[in-house]
């Protein structure tokens, strides 16, 4: 498996080895002695597993959780072909307003970690595009937060033969600016923090409410 770091502080792209043979496909999307050296730190504790299945042009995000708790993510798409985004939106951090985008799908099975504070969308670019999530927290809906991947100031990749197909609640979502001016993103700091406390196993974990996302 081979690591690499993206243009967003602390995301990391990971890509495994496939084996293939006349029966299909084999592949390890995660490896934690891999992911150990590259992050510098342990896997977090697994909270919650979550699963989507998106037709062609659903745009997902940008989602994000409130810090605290904060979350992070380990994202691969098991089936069609998906865009997927990391965004940071932790003021303070050097890369603050960036992004990075990898496509995923069940060939080269790559992964994407998004460390605590940052942002995630996806745009799905097959009909049953299949996304599959491990989470460090389980979802509570009043913690989770979103705003607009069509912001212009941060010019997300969607494919211009991609119309996009966002929930209401994405479509409503603020702009990066917005949010700032509000006081509503985490702060690189602080997310570092939290993250740290996540490998070092420390810290109460959130009572779920509400469905997954």
């Amino acid at each position: 498996m081979k690591a690499r770091k993206l243009a967003v502080e602390g995301a990391i792209e990971f890509t495994p080895r496939a084996f293939s043979d006349d029966r299909g496909v084999f592949a390890t999307p995660f490896q934690q002695s891999v992911f150990e050296t590259a992050n510098g730190a342990p896997f977090f504790p697994v909270a919650q597993s979550n699963h989507s299945v998106s037709r062609r042009g659903v745009v997902r995000g940008i989602h994000y959780t409130g810090a605290p708790p904060g979350a992070a993510k380990y994202v691969y798409c098991a089936s069609g072909r998906s865009l997927d985004i990391v965004v940071d939106i932790r003021t303070g951090s050097p890369t603050y307003g960036r992004w990075d985008a990898v496509l995923l799908d069940p060939e080269e099975l790559r992964a994407v970690y998004l460390p605590v504070g940052v942002g995630h969308a996806f745009v799905a670019l097959t009909d049953h595009t299949v996304m599959s999530y491990l989470t460090s927290t389980p979802y509570v809906a009043d913690n989770e937060l979103a705003l607009s991947p069509l912001d212009p100031a941060l010019g997300l990749p969607i494919p211009e033969d991609i119309e996009p197909l966002l929930s209401e609640r994405d479509t409503r979502a603020l702009t990066l600016e917005e949010a700032a001016g509000r006081g509503l993103l985490p702060s690189y700091e602080h997310s570092l923090k939290l993250e740290a406390a996540l490998s070092a196993g420390v810290g109460a974990e959130p009572r779920a409410t509400g469905r997954t996302a």
